[in-house]
């Protein structure tokens, strides 16, 4: 499966008879799927089956899913008020002695307030089920769309950290490989170290120092913290490759890189080895930044 990023948006719209509508979708980063609906009145009964689509589609992300629906203004009918016909139709025959008897004209009742009221046609069955598959249609399409631009922002992503765990590997080979950690320099700077003590006169049991020396030794070693990297950094580039929504995975681990880089800089007795697990801090914090974009 393709990396996803957690931004995207889309638009889609049509018409069903006399309705037009209109689905915008907006997505930011999250920790989980956040759908926030706007659904107009009328409309509240697809609510279920909106989040199952956008849950079929997306696992992270902070959505915004809105629907505009409006209804052609030409779709109205007249509409008879019968009990007003009859009221006003009574009246006239109670008051047939005293008013004039001809025929009541149509012009003369609709301008009696009430008599006729002109509406929107009431929604049939057929027509609001035709509208709601238009309408959910559209949601389909919206999140395909909406899929197609996080994966494209994924395939970016990818590259970038990609480049960030080539460069997390290459700071920790020069870790490794720094001169100061061979078998050579650290017994000639433990040798100096001694002798800086020995000489000032103190008067220490050599087995008991030597012992004590060799203990800091042992915690000073990165050997360790090492292996610990280059194992994360299989892991990261495996979850890369297999793609789908790892955003949570890459994340926990860029939290172990920096785990293990704030000991090699704790550990550090030499210049170069602490300047390389700085930058290697630097771009773990790159690293960490940009997996946040990822589902």
């Amino acid at each position: 499966m393709p990396l996803q990023s957690m931004t995207g948006f889309a638009r889609r719209e049509g018409t069903c008879g006399r309705y037009r509508w209109a689905w915008e979708l907006r997505s930011v980063n999250g920790k989980g799927l956040d759908l926030r609906l706007r659904l107009p009145a009328g409309t509240e009964h697809l609510e279920t089956e909106v989040r199952k689509l956008a849950g079929e589609c997306f696992s992270r992300g902070n959505m915004q899913v809105n629907l505009n629906v409006s209804a052609s203004e030409t779709g109205v009918e007249p509409v008879i008020n019968q009990g007003a016909l009859s009221a006003v139709l009574s009246l006239r025959e109670q008051l047939r002695d005293v008013i004039d008897p001809s025929p009541l004209r149509l012009d003369t009742l609709l301008s009696i307030r009430g008599i006729v009221d002109f509406r929107e046609p009431e929604e049939q069955e057929g027509e609001r089920v035709a509208r709601d598959g238009d309408i959910l249609s559209g949601l389909r399409q919206a999140l395909a769309d909406m899929t197609s631009m996080r994966e494209g922002e994924g395939v970016a992503l990818y590259r970038v950290l990609l480049e960030q765990i080539d460069r997390i590997e290459m700071l920790t080979g020069e870790i490794d490989a720094d001169p100061s950690r061979s078998v050579a320099a650290i017994t000639a700077r433990l040798a100096s170290q001694i002798a800086l003590v020995m000489d000032g006169g103190s008067k220490v049991d050599p087995d008991r120092l030597y012992a004590e020396v060799a203990m800091l030794a042992a915690k000073a070693d990165i050997r360790e913290e090492i292996d610990r990297l280059r194992t994360h950094v299989t892991a990261a580039r495996d979850l890369l490759k297999k793609g789908g929504p790892v955003g949570r995975k890459l994340d926990f681990l860029s939290q172990e890189f920096n785990r293990e880089s704030n000991t090699i800089c704790s550990k550090s007795n030499t210049a170069a080895v602490t300047a390389a697990g700085i930058e290697l801090k630097v771009v773990i914090d790159q690293f960490r930044e940009q997996v946040q974009n990822l589902e």
